[in-house]
């Protein structure tokens, strides 16, 4: 492969929007073990949430995509192949950014719960500030002689 044709591929690869439109493979080899990677990403995807019980099986296959992907990503800029083996693992890489994009948006995250407690206080507040402002409060009943 040309120097152009790797940097073509490398290009395309790292394209914002480069998933738009790409599919998740259906299975994949990861660390030398073939997974059902749209069936898994589906399945974990038709919950809302993922339970507890999930939560670290689908963190260990992101980490395992992102470090499959870095490997074919190496493969494209330095090893020795050819244009079709480069554009596989190009579309390959796009399948497991796919694949992990659908799995980065899994919620809630850490940062959703912190959300909806910060919402919680927010609400409480809001509540305080009503009643003291309404005279409703503890303190303001027991200075009125109530």
């Amino acid at each position: 492969m040309q120097a152009y044709e790797r940097k073509q591929l490398l290009e395309r690869v790292e394209r914002e929007g480069a998933t738009v439109g790409a599919d998740i493979p259906d299975t994949i080899e990861v660390q030398g073990e073939e997974i059902d990677l749209q069936q898994f990403v589906f399945e974990i995807k038709r919950r809302e949430t993922v339970p507890p019980g999930e939560r670290d099986r689908v963190e260990q296959a992101k980490r395992n995509l992102r470090r499959e992907r870095l490997e074919r990503l190496e493969l494209i800029e330095e090893g020795d192949i050819t244009r079709e083996e480069g554009e596989e693992l190009a579309q390959s890489i796009i399948g497991i950014d796919r694949a992990l994009n659908a799995l980065e948006s899994l919620g809630p995250t850490d940062l959703e719960r912190e959300q909806q407690a910060q919402q919680a206080q927010d609400r409480k507040r809001w509540m305080s500030f009503l009643k003291k402002a309404l005279g409703q409060d503890d303190d303001g009943a027991a200075r009125r002689g109530r």
